[in-house]
Parts: C-alpha cells; structure tokens; sequence
C-alpha cells in the first residue's frame, strides 16, 4: 500500500473503501468488560458503552461501514446511538459521523477535530490534499480539554493530549469499567501512523501513553485505535517502542546522519520483523520518526 493510498484510506473513506473492497464488509464485536465493547472492521477500533441510558460510541470508521455496525448494535441494543465521540479527525474514525448524525447521533470532538474537518487539509507525508467534510459531518459539540459523559452507570472522560498522534486527540476513560480506548494514541503490536503534518509528534504520544499508564493498573483492558485489545503492559511495551526509537534516531540526527543514511543503517531491526506492516513499514516508520527528530533537534535542516 502506497502513501497515496493510505492517504484516501484515512481521509476520503467512503469513496476508497467502496473502490478498494467491493465485498460486503463485516463487523466483529468483542467485550471487554460488562457493557463495554470493541467493535472490528475497517479502520480504527470502535469503542461501545450500551446499558440503560442508550448506546455511546467512540469512532465510527467509513461511511459505508455504517449499516454493518448498526447490524453489529443491533443485536447489544435496539437503541441507536446517541453520542459518538472522535477520537481525532481521520476518516477512518470520522467517515460514519454524517449517516449517525442523520439518525440523530449527537458527534462529539476536541475543539481541533471540526477546525480540521471544517477545511482542507495537505498532508506532506502523504503528498495528499482532504477536500473538507461535508457539514453534516462535523462535530457539533467540541470541548478544548476534557469532558465526562456519565452514562450506564459509569463515568465515560474524554482527556485531550495535546500534539500527539495529531492536535485534537482524546482517549476515553471509562473509570468504572476501568477500560481505556486510545484512539490512534496507540497502535497496538504494530508500528504508530504519528500525523506530523496534523500536529503530531513522537514526544506528544509518549506524553499521552504516560497519562494512561498512570491511570491504568493490572486489570485495565486498553482498546487501541488499530490492533487487537491489551491491557496495561502493552502500553508499557510500546511506551518502550517509542523512547527507544525516538533515542536512536536522536542520537544519528544529532550525528548529521542524512535520511538516506538512516535508511540504510536499519536502525530499528530489531522491531521491523515484527512491527513493520503494510501501511508503517519499516522505512515509513524511520521517515516518521527522521522528520519528527529533524523538527526538534534541528529545525533548519531539510
């Protein structure tokens, strides 16, 4: 998959995964705790809380993943969800926000989120251009730090981490429940996608994993925007991935190693095996973490 692709993967769901997967798509739904769910399918982990006060969702993937994940509800709940919360403002987890809204879901994000949506946006990463959201598609309650929503007898907290996977993260902290959804905060068992050309960047992500551990404990299960469920030392596990990675890249940028350089030193060998997949490959994960380096160590640098 090239970066092209990818780039209409995240930002023009609808139209590529209608291109790109002519098959009926499926959902898989799994639960985490009582009243909790995960839901899998195409692009980034759905988070559930279903109960008595209706269905709360996080994410909504692709537009036309919209029917199938209403299927997948139907058999937790007959009520059709009331909120979706962003977790950041990638079509992977936005592309379903204008059918729900439709049907009344009330679309919540970080403040960063609709400004994002609201107009175009350029990746230089992906050499790519987002045309903006349709309207129906934006989020119509936005919040600049966090927000609790208290549904199904738990207290559902959106904390905002700033310049992370983007600028308008949010993991969500279900603090009865003791479950944590981390949007594409974390990418579990594979190399992280960090957005740097939407404000992200490898410092933010080790901030906003170090905000989770301290709230998790040994029985918290975590639900990452991509990958399957964890639990507490998985977030240790790549809380690792990435200081190791930012500390050898910093050490070659410091060096004066050019990225070509670093391409053919391999630097993080001893993950590609393992983490590398076909969207971050382990090239792509070096060009991440290069430019992310070069940004903060030596910012004339091209």
């Amino acid at each position: 998959m090239d970066r092209r692709t990818f780039a209409a993967l995240i930002a023009l769901p609808a139209a590529f995964a209608l291109a790109q997967a002519p098959e009926e798509p499926t959902v898989q739904v799994e639960e985490v705790a009582p009243g909790v769910h995960v839901l899998y399918g195409r692009g980034g982990n759905i988070g559930a809380s279903v109960g008595p006060d209706g269905v709360f969702l996080i994410d909504d993937q692709y537009a036309n993943m919209t029917a199938p994940i209403e299927a997948a509800l139907a058999k937790l709940s007959p009520a059709p969800p009331r909120f979706v919360i962003n977790t950041h403002w990638h079509g992977d987890h936005t592309g379903g926000n204008e059918n729900l809204a439709a049907r009344g879901s009330v679309i919540v994000a970080h403040d960063n989120v609709r400004a994002r949506m609201s107009v175009e946006q350029f990746s230089e990463f992906f050499q790519h251009t987002t045309p903006p959201s349709a309207p129906g598609a934006l989020p119509v309650v936005t919040f600049s730090e966090d927000l609790s929503l208290h549904v199904n007898g738990d207290e559902l907290r959106g904390m905002h981490v700033a310049n992370a996977h983007t600028d308008g993260d949010v993991f969500i902290h279900f603090r009865k429940a003791n479950v944590i959804h981390t949007g594409d905060l974390v990418f579990h068992a594979m190399y992280p996608f960090i957005d740097l050309d939407s404000g992200g960047s490898v410092a933010g992500v080790i901030a906003a994993v170090d905000r989770m551990l301290a709230l998790a404990d040994e029985h918290t299960r975590v639900i990452p925007g991509h990958g399957k469920v964890t639990d507490r030392n998985g977030l240790e596990t790549y809380r690792n991935l990435l200081v190791t990675s930012r500390e050898r890249m910093r050490e070659r940028v410091k060096a004066g190693r050019t990225l070509e350089q670093v391409l053919a030193e391999k630097p993080f060998a001893d993950y590609d095996g393992t983490l590398a997949w076909g969207f971050i490959t382990a090239e792509r994960y070096i060009q991440i973490l290069y430019r992310d380096a070069v940004r903060e160590l030596s910012p004339g640098r091209t």
